[in-house]
């Protein structure tokens, strides 16, 4: 491909270039790897709490009794003296274990889902801004081609200007037209550097070389069905956090027993202290009797969300069948407006090249000529700009397809 006047040298990058650099760069999609960590790691904390819990703990008070003067004996003893093992299981339910656990598992769900989506719209995003700089680039390369063209004829109008072939005023014009289109490439040229700008900037990317895009050939990809999407993922991921919800209600209500022991020290050295090594052994049971029907409430609470959730679940469905009829639509008028568009091109083009014959033989009128070569500009402008517009399109459509 052509590279502007700015270098022959400049590098060239394709669009997985960009892609690539813009999601290593992204804080965004690294938050969320982050965020997946710590939430095994509380998975991690969590089962850990279900094993048994050991502690060593040392309780030592002396308060003397000086002829009478000090706490009652009877209620502090002179004092206690102990050193304590206690070991502690809490008994659950499978059930009860599995759905507690369940919620970090389906957290991990939604968090790598999220990620997805994040990544697919910086994708997007990437690819339309690449689309967007490349359309520019194009439009450039055809006005320097026009521009050659004229510069061409340029030097052969001049000299049948002077030989009176034209006159003056028809030379002026040709020259106008000649500048007016150096301008557009120099405005161009801008407009492109300031797009490069904006994909760098969109990919994290700190740097203001100027750069070559190589063609994006995006291919049309079948989009999938709803039910294959990531946004159709969310929803079954929420339903999953609304049943684990539920489920964890009725587990509350599950009576709570727990079994511990001790072992140790623990005297008032009163008496025969050193036969004070002991253990024991204990039980806690809490069982939920009444609780003014908050579960109930809570349940109905579960089941309201269900139903919220569903609503929006049916209308991202409808939409995303009417988006993609919608985008098709919009594909099949746009590749009618790129056929006939190139046939204009081509007619045009035969019509500016038989004018620039003329042209030098001195039969061919230099405002003729002009408008030919205006009408060849406004054609390629056209191709481009419907070329863009396809891409942007089919970018639209093969944003659904992701594999998940």
């Amino acid at each position: 491909m052509l590279i502007l006047s700015i270098g022959l040298h400049a590098q060239t990058h394709n669009l997985e270039y960009y892609i690539d650099v813009a999601l290593q760069n992204s804080p965004l999609l690294k938050d969320y790897q982050n965020q997946i960590v710590i939430n095994r790691l509380d998975s991690l904390i969590h089962k850990a709490g279900y094993k048994p819990q050991a502690d060593l703990s040392s309780t030592n008070v002396y308060a003397p009794n000086i002829k009478g003067w000090g706490y009652d004996t009877g209620i502090i003893n002179n004092g206690t003296f102990n050193v304590l093992l206690t070991v502690r299981q809490t008994i659950i339910g499978k059930g009860n274990k599995k759905t507690q656990l369940q919620s970090y598992s389906i957290e991990n769900q939604a968090l790598q889902n999220t990620a997805k989506i994040s990544e697919q719209d910086l994708k997007l995003a990437v690819a339309s801004q690449y689309v967007a700089s490349y359309h520019v680039l194009q439009e450039t390369l055809y006005n320097k081609e026009l521009l050659d063209l004229l510069k061409k004829e340029e030097g052969v109008l001049k000299k049948l200007t002077e030989k009176a072939v034209y006159k003056q005023t028809d030379y002026l014009n040709f020259l106008i037209s000649l500048k007016q289109q150096q301008l557009l490439i120099d405005q161009q040229t801008a407009d492109y550097k300031n797009n490069i700008a904006l994909l760098n900037y969109v990919c994290g990317i700190v740097d203001t070389a100027y750069v070559g895009l190589k063609n994006p050939n995006i291919a049309l990809l079948l989009p999938p069905s709803f039910e294959n999407t990531l946004q159709y993922e969310r929803f079954r991921i929420d339903s999953l956090k609304l049943k684990n919800s539920d489920d964890q209600i009725d587990y509350a209500y599950h009576p709570k027993l727990e079994i511990f022991t001790d072992a140790g020290f623990n005297s008032t050295l009163t008496y025969q202290a050193y036969k004070n090594f002991g253990a024991s052994v204990g039980l806690s049971l809490i069982m939920p009797l009444y609780d003014g029907g908050q579960r109930q409430k809570q349940h109905n609470k579960i089941r309201a969300s269900e139903q919220i959730r569903q609503s929006y679940l049916d209308f991202s469905r409808n939409r995303y069948r009417q988006q993609l009829a919608q985008l098709y639509q919009q594909l099949q008028q746009t590749d009618d407006i790129i056929r006939q568009a190139r046939e204009v091109v081509d007619y045009t083009q035969v019509l500016v090249e038989a004018h620039g014959k003329l042209l030098q033989t001195g039969n061919a009128s230099v405002t003729d000529y002009v408008l030919a070569v205006n009408n060849l500009l406004n054609a390629r402008h056209t191709v481009v700009q419907s070329m863009n517009n396809r891409m942007q399109i089919i970018n639209q459509i093969n944003y659904w397809n992701y594999e998940k």
